[in-house]
């Protein structure tokens, strides 16, 4: 059970994402769609989204429009109620990863949790940008233990928030910031096994491989248009 003052998964992936002394995103990565799709995850696990499976394409179906507290995810919830036409998984993820504004927000309610400290820093001396260092590291070791030992330790179920944490870091390549590459090369198995949900109950299964394939997908598509421009 999730406790009232835990972080949710888009928060996590944020804190991931982040470089702690210089508070920027570290390049080379897709946080943006593995926020995105944390948002839908998060939606999913509380029970107000599920998967609408429709031949081959999956649809995000309201549950319910009750609001859960967090800013981000009503706001994402309200889009997807309102939506005159539904929508599929990888067009709301896709929605939800450029959204205007979405690092900041995620960041500044990060800072008003006292983890992360809003400031300021000169792009070529002349551009002034917002940067976001970490000020209490616990929160984030916290997370990084938490992938360590369900990718390092064998046996036993994962449980179903890292699992899907899992998911998404890997689809948006951010396992590499915190693990040694070669380390994570030499368990590949177990990864795909936590991926793949096959350590995990049937909703988290569900909701990992929705994700997984959302986020993967919405990817792919503005990596594709940009090459063929």
């Amino acid at each position: 059970m999730r406790r009232k003052d835990a972080l949710r998964l888009h928060e996590e992936i944020m804190l991931l994402a982040l470089r702690d002394r210089e508070g920027t995103v570290v390049s080379g990565t897709m946080y943006n769609f593995a926020v995105g799709g944390a948002v839908l995850a998060e939606l999913m696990m509380e029970k107000r989204i599920e998967v609408e499976a429709v031949r081959k394409k999956k649809f995000a179906r309201v549950l319910s429009p009750a609001p859960l507290g967090d800013p981000l995810l009503d706001e994402c919830l309200a889009k997807i109620a309102g939506a005159k036409r539904r929508g599929e998984l990888r067009t709301w993820v896709g929605k939800f990863a450029q959204a205007k504004g979405l690092k900041h927000r995620v960041a500044q309610g990060l800072a008003g949790r006292g983890i992360l400290r809003v400031d300021e820093s000169k792009v070529l001396g002349i551009f002034t940008r917002k940067i976001y260092p970490e000020v209490d590291p616990g929160p984030e070791r916290g997370i990084v233990e938490r992938l360590r030992r369900a990718i390092f330790q064998d046996g036993g179920e994962v449980d179903p928030r890292t699992a899907v944490l899992l998911s998404l870091a890997k689809s948006a390549d951010l396992l590499k910031l915190v693990f040694d590459r070669k380390e994570l090369k030499g368990r590949k198995e177990r990864i795909a096994r936590v991926v793949n949900g096959e350590l995990t109950g049937k909703a988290t299964q569900e909701a990992i491989q929705a994700m997984q394939a959302a986020v993967m997908v919405a990817v792919i598509i503005p990596a594709a248009a940009a090459a063929s421009s």
